[in-house]
C-alpha cells in the first residue's frame, strides 16, 4: 500500500473540494495533524473513517486505496488487489501493536525485578514474590515479541531466558549474602531456634547466629537441609 500516493491523492480531492484540513478534519471528528499526516503518507486512516472520508470527497474506496481515480475497465482487478493489500496492512498493524504491548509487559516485569532487589529487604520473601512475578511478565512479554517465530522455538527461548535469568539473580543473591551478611532473599524456609536463624536455599545453607555481645556472626556452608536439632551444631564463635 502506497501510502505517499494516497496521502497526495487525498490532497488533490480535499482541494477539489475547497476543503481545507482544518474543514475535513472537523467533518470526520479528527484533529488537523491527523489529516496532515495522511496526506504526508505518514499515516493511513483508520478503516473506520474510510467510508466517511470517501463519501466527503465523492470517491470510492477503491479509489482511495489506489490512490487514483480508477476505471470500469480495471475496477475489479485494482478492487481484488486493494482487498489483499487492505488485509496485509490490518495484519501488520496488529502485529506491531501487539509488539508494543509485549515491549510494555518485557519493561513492567524488568521493574518488578529490579525494584524487589532494591526496595525490599532481604529478609522480606516480598522481594522472592515480585521477583517472581516480574520473571513470569518478562518472558510473557518475549513469547509474545516472538510471536513470528514456531510455538517449540519460542518456548525454548523463554525457557532458556528464564533458566539464565533465574542463575543470575541466585547468583547475585549469593555474592550478597556471603559479601555482605545479609539473608538470603531466595530461600525454601527460614527457622529459627534459641540464638540461631537458618536460611534453606536451594544451593547453599546460611546460618545467623547471635550471642551475648551485639555481635552476629554469619556462617554459609554446602546445602544440608539440617533438622531443628542439628542447627547449634553449626552455629560457632569466630
Amino acid at each position: 500500500m502506497n501510502q505517499e500516493k494516497i496521502g497526495k491523492f487525498l490532497s488533490q480531492c480535499r482541494r477539489a473540494k475547497k476543503l481545507t484540513q482544518a474543514d475535513l478534519a472537523m467533518l470526520l471528528g479528527v484533529t488537523d495533524r491527523s489529516v496532515s499526516n495522511w496526506e504526508n503518507g505518514k499515516h493511513m486512516p483508520d478503516l473506520a473513517l474510510f467510508k466517511p472520508l470517501c463519501s466527503i470527497l465523492e470517491i470510492s474506496i477503491n479509489d482511495l486505496l489506489s490512490g487514483e481515480k480508477i476505471d470500469e475497465v480495471g475496477y475489479q482487478n485494482k478492487l481484488e488487489e486493494n482487498l489483499i493489500k487492505t488485509l496485509t496492512y490490518s495484519h501488520q498493524k496488529v502485529i506491531k501493536y501487539q509488539q508494543i504491548i509485549a515491549l510494555i509487559f518485557m519493561a513492567f516485569g524488568f521493574v518488578l525485578i529490579l525494584s524487589s532487589l532494591m526496595i525490599f529487604p532481604s529478609e522480606s520473601s516480598w522481594g522472592s514474590i515480585y521477583s517472581s512475578l516480574g520473571l513470569i511478565i518478562l518472558f510473557g512479554g518475549i513469547y509474545k515479541l516472538t510471536n513470528f517465530l514456531k510455538k517449540a522455538i519460542r518456548l525454548i527461548l523463554v525457557f532458556l531466558g528464564t533458566l539464565i535469568t533465574i542463575s543470575i539473580l541466585i547468583f547475585t543473591d549469593y555474592l550478597s549474602v556471603i559479601n555482605n551478611n545479609v539473608a538470603p532473599m531466595y530461600r525454601i524456609r527460614t527457622t529459627t531456634t534459641g540464638d540461631v536463624i537458618y536460611y534453606d536455599t536451594l544451593f547453599y545453607d546460611v546460618f545467623r547466629c547471635y550471642f551475648d555481645t551485639p555481635d552476629e556472626y554469619w556462617q554459609v556452608t554446602a546445602n544440608q537441609k539440617l533438622e531443628v536439632k542439628d542447627l547449634l551444631n553449626y552455629c560457632h564463635k569466630k
